[in-house]
């Protein structure tokens, strides 16, 4: 037998519960053994759970949890930086093999757990962190091992991905979207980590770590939320034939692609051709793009949150470390994530074509000026349309669209455009995709 314990059980926890019971034949022939879970840690013992959970295994004592050498497998659910990342330490240090869908965790400690693992002949597998029941962390570490990967693009927050969906559909406000996902239970009550783009920073942070073994702080990917996106936005997009919608972008660039050349690792929002296939990933649906060097390009996409989804992730690590401890290979899917510090390219070096709102004071020579300081700087404009005319004291919207450009010399004119007199609020920029 196969004795699991779980570090919370909360919604994906439930999930991993139920799944287990309900899969418990199918796979026990997997495995060769049954899979019990056998200890339960959480908070309060008397709060209501999922009908298929023994309640005779909740404790709120973890070390009943790690010190028991009857424990297998220990799957961390309870989410957040400490205590999880103490506590799996402590699993590792044990000997047990480790699940964990924490990308929190993974994206500011992953390597440093990573490496504890390798020390101990352990396995820390990590599925459920990225993209619900999406198998991405598979299919970057087993089934592109004979190639490598030369960048990778998704939607990974559905909260994001639904409230832009909404946007863009029935034009509605930001917060009034917001609201609508808060009250379906798409979103969090404080929504910070996913509107803000925290949450898809974490995700490419782990996503990083497998595409390309880099060792680094999630907290430093360049990242932006959708706050600062307004109906009008979308309007224009739809008008220039794209949607915007918000996504993780990870690229090597320089010479030597492929062998440890910079990281450009970045968050935000972004216009995507109507054509492509991201454009057409609506709610809370996730989606990642991965262009390999000799497979070229492949889509994963599903459901990116929730318990069950995120469940069969986490019952599916289950099954593999449980085999490889079955097999007496604990260890060897860990030891495969080999990780080296790697720099982040600056987003100055950035290039990109971009989207520009300008709201501005319709006065003979605004246009010019504009222009002006974007072509000083070497910004050249593909497409321009003025929307309506306005009196000298009524702003009015004017939207351009670049050629390719460096980020730092869009960001210099926009910094000369924002300060002057003719401008009424502070320009919009977005990144095309």
């Amino acid at each position: 037998m196969i004795r699991v314990g779980l570090l919370g059980c909360g919604t994906v926890g439930g999930g991993v519960v139920q799944l287990l019971r309900a899969n418990a034949a199918y796979l026990e022939a997997r495995v060769g053994a049954s899979i019990e879970v056998a200890r339960v840690v959480v908070r309060d013992v008397e709060k209501e759970r999922v009908p298929e959970l023994d309640r005779g295994t909740l404790t709120t004592d973890a070390s009943v949890l790690l010190e028991d050498p009857s424990i297998d497998v220990v799957v961390e659910v309870m989410g957040g930086v400490d205590p999880a990342r103490r506590l799996l330490l402590r699993a590792i240090e044990a000997g047990k093999q480790v699940v964990t869908a924490n990308k929190m965790l993974l994206a500011l400690h992953g390597g440093d757990l990573l490496e504890t693992a390798k020390k101990r002949g352990v396995d820390l597998a990590f599925e459920g962190a990225v993209g619900g029941g999406i198998p991405v962390i598979r299919v970057l570490r087993d089934a592109l091992a004979s190639d490598s990967v030369a960048s990778l693009s998704g939607i990974v927050n559905g909260t994001s991905n639904y409230i832009l969906t909404r946007m863009q559909a029935d034009g509605l406000s930001f917060e009034f979207a917001l609201k609508e996902a808060q009250a379906k239970g798409y979103a969090e009550a404080d929504p910070g980590l996913d509107v803000d783009g925290g949450d898809a920073a974490h995700k490419l942070a782990v996503l990083a770590m497998v595409a390309f073994g880099a060792r680094l702080d999630g907290a430093q990917i360049p990242t932006e939320g959708i706050r600062g996106i307004e109906p009008v936005d979308h309007a224009f997009a739809d008008r220039f034939g794209y949607v915007v919608k918000h996504l993780a972008v990870a690229k090597e660039k320089g010479a030597g692609l492929g062998r440890g050349g910079p990281l450009e690792l970045r968050v935000h929002p972004a216009l995507v051709a109507k054509d492509a296939v991201l454009a057409n990933i609506h709610g809370v649906l996730n989606a990642i793009a991965i262009e390999g060097r000799a497979l070229g390009p492949c889509l994963l996409s599903g459901r990116g949150a929730g318990d069950l989804p995120t469940a069969v992730s986490v019952v599916a690590d289950i099954v593999d470390v449980a085999i490889a401890k079955k097999s007496g290979v604990a260890g060897q899917s860990t030891r495969a994530v080999r990780l080296a510090p790697r720099v982040l390219a600056s987003m100055d070096d950035v290039e990109s074509r971009y989207y520009f709102r300008f709201s501005v004071f319709d006065r003979p020579g605004v246009l010019a000026r504009i222009t002006g300081a974007l072509g000083e700087r070497g910004v050249s404009i593909e497409q321009m349309v003025q929307q309506g005319r306005g009196s000298g004291e009524v702003p009015v919207d004017v939207v351009m669209l670049t050629h390719e450009s460096k980020e730092s010399s869009v960001q210099a004119a926009l910094r000369v455009i924002g300060a002057s007199d003719f401008v009424a609020r502070p320009p919009r920029m977005i990144r095309i995709h």
